[in-house]
């Protein structure tokens, strides 16, 4: 009688990740919980996907889990359009009902409605 490979050797009990579900989508509107600024979804990451130097950069009172998902958001406040980079538990759902004004939305997405954007076909994956 033959072996297992393996027969000896410690069972292996792999930890797998939590999985946190992306509570909003790509063309949602979303408002920052902390900081005045709002943005539509244009890309989400299951989890924390920037720089280190990024990351640390972030105050250590207020830095988010990295074990979230991320957003990344075509971005407005009262002064500028820019994109910006934010975890779930830094976003809430923009009730304002009002479009973003950011010049790269007519290049991503088409109709505004109902508080969120349409990818534009080309774009899906």
């Amino acid at each position: 009688m033959s072996r297992h490979p393996t027969a000896g050797l410690p069972a292996r009990n792999p930890v797998a990740p939590s999985i946190v579900a992306a509570r909003f989508g790509i063309g949602e509107v979303v408002r920052h919980r902390m900081f005045d600024f709002r943005g539509v979804i244009f890309d989400v990451d299951p989890s924390f996907a920037n720089s280190e130097e990024w990351y640390e950069a972030i105050p250590e009172g207020i830095r988010p889990d990295r074990d979230q998902p991320f957003y990344h958001l075509l971005a407005e406040n009262t002064e500028s359009s820019y994109v910006a980079y934010v975890s779930q538990q830094n976003l809430v759902p923009d009730d304002s009902d009002e479009p973003v004004d950011h010049p790269a939305i007519a290049g991503l997405f088409t109709d505004y409605e109902d508080g969120r954007y349409r990818l534009r076909p080309v774009h899906r994956h």
